[in-house]
């Protein structure tokens, strides 16, 4: 299958691409810089020119395709103002892809976080939240999958808060950062709040399972640990790095705050049973241990 992918020179996205093309796959890559298109050609990728935001050149993409897995996602988290223009950039990348995959039966995998349930580990079965500041995220996949009733193959893959490989991505990730900056592995509220995690060369797996197999409309949760607590996560973190272990205020996370306060662990059950996905790499715990003082 010739399979077009958006982000596929990032952390997660270059493991999915490293997983086709290792499964007799090839990869038509979106590439937004030289960088980006150097770094896809030589991990055996075609590169295709443009940003998410060119969305002729993503409608092209899909047309030379046998199906598609997006990815990419800006990556300012620094005000509510840039965290909506993620948003909606993602959102009318999704639109434009759909569109040019309508009533072709191709496969069209897309992205999304794992639900919060409260007062319990959320499922499959559990809907995105169409609230809050990723609640325009939650309403474009759902888009997406409706697209199941217009001749589109398209699924979801949520990711939990943290995909990690050798100790970098994620939540964790960005914990890490902010301890190197302020000098403190800092964790919001009382620490006791579980957040789920995948390796990527796991979560790698799923998506090719995803495109490969999954029926029209379905979604799949790339769930490693059902839930890690925030000050295990941050103990590690401080260790690594040699720094204090302290709560810290949840505004010191900008706008995603209130996410990473909240208690949100996850399940992978019916995916491990309907798939026959199963995590084989180190825990984010473990992983956590390849962080560089």
């Amino acid at each position: 299958m010739r399979v077009f992918v958006t982000g596929a020179t990032g952390l997660i996205g270059s493991a999915v691409v490293a997983e086709l093309l290792g499964n007799g796959h090839t990869v038509l890559a979106l590439a937004r810089s030289d960088a980006s298109a150097l770094a896809a050609e030589a991990a055996g990728a075609e590169p295709l020119r443009g940003a998410l935001t060119d969305l002729d050149v993503l409608r092209a993409g899909a047309a030379r395709a046998d199906g598609v897995v997006h990815l990419a996602f800006g990556n300012d988290f620094s005000s509510p103002e840039a965290l909506a223009k993620n948003v909606a950039e993602e959102s009318a990348a999704l639109a434009a892809l759909g569109d040019e995959l309508v009533g072709s039966e191709r496969p069209f995998v897309t992205v999304s976080g794992t639900p919060h349930a409260p007062g319990r580990v959320s499922t499959e079965a559990d809907p995105l939240p169409t609230d809050g500041p990723v609640g325009g995220r939650s309403r474009a996949v759902m888009a997406v999958l409706d697209l199941a009733a217009r001749g589109v193959r398209s699924t979801a893959v949520r990711l939990p808060r943290t995909v990690h490989n050798q100790g970098a991505g994620g939540f964790a990730g960005l914990l890490t950062d902010i301890a190197r900056r302020t000098g403190v592995s800092g964790y919001p509220g009382d620490g006791t709040q579980r957040w789920p995690a995948v390796h990527a060369l796991d979560a790698a797996v799923l998506f090719r399972l995803a495109l490969e197999g999954a029926d029209a409309g379905t979604v799949w949760h790339a769930v490693a640990d059902e839930g890690d607590q925030v000050r295990d996560i941050a103990a590690v973190i401080g260790r690594r790095l040699g720094l204090p272990v302290e709560p810290v205020p949840s505004q010191t996370y900008g706008p995603i705050g209130p996410i990473f306060a909240s208690d949100q662990p996850s399940s992978s059950a019916h995916t491990r049973q309907r798939l026959g996905w199963e995590p084989k790499h180190p825990s984010l715990l473990e992983d956590l241990e390849n962080i560089q003082p």
